[in-house]
């Protein structure tokens, strides 16, 4: 990770992560807490959070449009809640997109709880709900997968970095490398193995039902790792 001086936006200072150092770091920190499963299957995200932030994921009524946030402290995490809303519809569904949320949550834990404890400058992060004893970021709906219709990167940095850590934490590489592997074909002199567009769908199904993510999360891991040729896929 490097860090650069911020000329714009609510930080004085900018990390940078490369994708391979935030995949590295979110598999990683699921092994450290014994949650990196055995073999391709969901991601227990919940109790990835009690565990390496020592917090339990509160559920509260949170302003229209926002689906949660997480709150800093002098130790880093203090805080994540999510909002009620996403646990009124009930069902697969829903679950899912509390468990995208609460993965968007803890990305900002992991990659940017330093920027709190050195004091950064962030209140333009928090729209209005600035507690400067403890700040938080607030996540609006329209910066989570799955949870909106745009999905173009709009220069908010650390919502495309928390983004980028909900795939690398709910489908961890090397895991959603094997369960996509059937679907690969060998392509060119040197036998690169790519994902062929008509295989796309089914690999998306698989690994939605594998992973227990809804299908806009798995489309967008899919895009991320094995983009198709003419440059047509999703980007945080």
């Amino acid at each position: 990770m490097r860090s650069y001086r911020s000329l714009g936006g609510p930080f004085a200072e900018r990390p940078v992560y490369s994708q391979q150092e935030i995949e590295d770091l979110c598999s990683d920190e699921l092994r450290k807490a014994n949650l990196y499963p055995a073999k391709p299957q969901a991601v227990r995200i919940e109790r990835f959070i009690e565990k390496r932030f020592g917090v339990s994921p509160a559920y509260e009524d949170l302003p229209n449009g926002v689906l949660g946030f997480t709150r800093f402290g002098p130790k880093g995490v203090e805080r994540i809640v999510v909002a009620s809303s996403l646990t009124a519809a009930g069902g697969k569904v829903s679950d899912r997109r509390i468990n995208t949320t609460l993965a968007h949550e803890a990305g900002h834990g992991l990659l940017q709880a330093h920027l709190f404890l050195f004091g950064a400058e962030s209140a333009s992060l928090f729209d209005g709900h600035v507690d400067a004893k403890s700040p938080k970021i607030l996540c609006r709906q329209d910066g989570v997968p799955g949870n909106q219709k745009r999905t173009n990167y709009d220069g908010r940095w650390w919502e495309f970095q928390a983004n980028l850590a909900i795939g690398a934490l709910l489908l961890p590489r090397g895991l959603f490398d094997e369960c996509v592997g059937s679907f690969l074909v060998e392509t060119g002199s040197f036998g690169m193995r790519t994902l062929p567009r008509g295989a796309r769908p089914k690999a998306v199904q698989s690994l939605s039902e594998v992973f227990d993510v809804n299908p806009v999360v798995a489309r967008i891991r899919v895009d991320q790792i094995h983009p198709e040729k003419d440059g047509r896929q999703l980007t945080l």
